[in-house]
């Protein structure tokens, strides 16, 4: 139910949404261009702002992949300092090339990493330079300049693009019609415990806006976390405090209180740039348990000698091998 501030939104969301629908349709006429490229690549993208998990579900897909073809991550960068196309080395700081880029390149050193804020311009460095076999585009659904060989739109369980409206009267960046340009639709954050009735049910209703294919996934949590100088036990952990600068904390707040966890959460916006004086209250709070993605920003203050993240693992819910076999036939990979 949109509160009264909302209600007095929606003729903004109105005007919003023209404008997002010509935009597209001059994609669809072709009178904006979209640029084609040789090397097979994949867009993963969402409809609403944040919080979706693209993250994780691009590892997850560069664990399945990087065995065995050459891959290559391509993202703007957001809220990094620098412009144009910079190739992500260990040695950067989230400052300089945003902190998902640099998450990705932490957990994958033998996969090239790039930001660029022009993807078409990205793309071509990315296949005259380093001649990878598959790119992942980050974020991209929007950014129609780029025609991905397979389009996946992700969207949460608890918050289904279906049941949202455009900015700024909702969390739509683009309208509920866009997701027919998908080729999968993944249903992330889903609960183990949802009923199989509920699931169906939704399932329909994203459908209603094409017949793609859908999958249920959820996020999977470590039992250890992972710290600058050491690893611990969740478990050996009593009491912490909790720092998160995503869009979504909500499932990790739920996680930990299930472990019934004691915690303080201080929560800031998403990709939130730390400050020195955040940085010294948060001194006399430590143990300080983050997120892998804020770990990238706050590992750079030494004075915080104990922050750890809890690492995460996306899983597509019953029928993973079933996705792989339709994303590689659409990919026309092996």
């Amino acid at each position: 139910m949109m509160t009264a501030l909302r209600k007095l939104l929606y003729p903004l969301a109105l005007l919003y949404g023209l404008i997002i629908r010509l935009r597209n349709l001059l994609y669809d006429k072709n009178i904006f261009k979209s640029q084609e490229f040789k090397t097979p690549s994949i867009c993963i993208g969402n409809l609403n702002v944040g919080g979706s998990g693209k993250t994780p579900f691009i590892s997850f897909l560069v664990d399945h992949f990087q065995q065995d073809h050459k891959m290559a991550i391509l993202s703007r960068g957001y809220k990094r300092q620098s412009k144009g196309f910079q190739e992500v080395r260990l040695e950067k700081t989230a400052t300089e090339v945003g902190d998902e880029p640099l998450q990705f390149k932490l957990q994958f050193p033998v996969v090239t990493v790039a930001v660029d804020e022009k993807r078409v311009h990205g793309m071509q460095k990315l296949e005259s330079e380093y001649q990878p076999e598959l790119i992942l585009l980050d974020d991209a659904f929007q950014h129609r300049a780029v025609q991905a060989d397979v389009n996946i739109l992700l969207t949460m369980y608890q918050k289904p693009f279906s049941s949202d409206l455009l900015l700024p009267a909702g969390n739509l960046r683009d309208t509920k019609s866009s997701a027919r340009r998908s080729d999968f639709i993944i249903v992330t954050k889903t609960p183990n415990i949802a009923p199989v009735a509920e699931k169906n049910r939704l399932k329909k209703k994203l459908q209603d806006y094409g017949q793609q294919p859908v999958f249920f996934s959820t996020i999977v949590y470590a039992d250890q976390i992972i710290g600058r100088k050491e690893n611990v036990l969740l478990s050996d952990i009593d009491q912490f405090t909790l720092v998160t600068g995503i869009a979504q904390p909500q499932p990790l707040i739920d996680h930990l209180n299930g472990l019934h966890k004691k915690f303080r959460h201080l929560r800031f916006p998403d990709h939130h740039s730390f400050t020195r004086k955040e940085i010294a209250q948060m001194i006399s709070q430590q143990p300080i348990l983050t997120t892998q993605k804020d770990f990238m920003r706050l590992k750079n203050f030494k004075e915080l000698e104990e922050v750890y993240y809890l690492p995460i693992r996306f899983q597509i819910l019953d029928e993973e091998e079933k996705f792989f076999e339709k994303l590689k036939y659409k990919l026309k990979m092996d």
